[in-house]
């Protein structure tokens, strides 16, 4: 079967609320995002990357090999409506499949820039296993 990337950022991470969803999938190592995104926070229930050509951060995350049957029928159903299947460009150029913010949901109350936080981990005070 074909292998597709997968970066995750949020609650699809290992130990995240949504990780079943990765059931099945092949973790390649943590990565972060190119400077190129701003990260938002959705009533502290959930992150999304939004790509801007100025003022943006890395953000960090874990790589995944997963195949279309994961990401359509394990992984997509759990993702909120406010984030939509898109591509990135990884820290080291690659592009990958990713979670990202749909434009209009930018838009709501409780969405909160945490782009400077560290990553979702950090900004929920959880340990990324990194610190020491």
């Amino acid at each position: 079967m074909d292998q597709l990337r997968m970066f995750v950022n949020g609650q699809a991470m290992s130990g995240g609320g949504i990780s079943i969803g990765l059931k099945g999938a092949v973790f390649l190592g943590k990565a972060s995002t190119s400077s190129n995104y701003k990260f938002f926070s959705f009533r502290n229930e959930f992150p999304g990357l939004h790509r801007v050509t100025v003022g943006g951060y890395s953000i960090p995350g874990e790589l995944y090999a997963v195949t279309y049957e994961i990401l359509h029928d394990q992984l997509l159903p759990l993702e909120p409506e406010e984030l939509e299947l898109g591509c990135i460009t990884l820290q080291d150029g690659s592009g990958s499949l990713a979670m990202v913010c749909r434009a209009s949901s930018l838009n709501l109350p409780d969405v909160v820039d945490i782009s400077s936080s560290g990553g979702w981990k950090k900004y929920l005070g959880i340990s990324d296993g990194s610190d020491g």
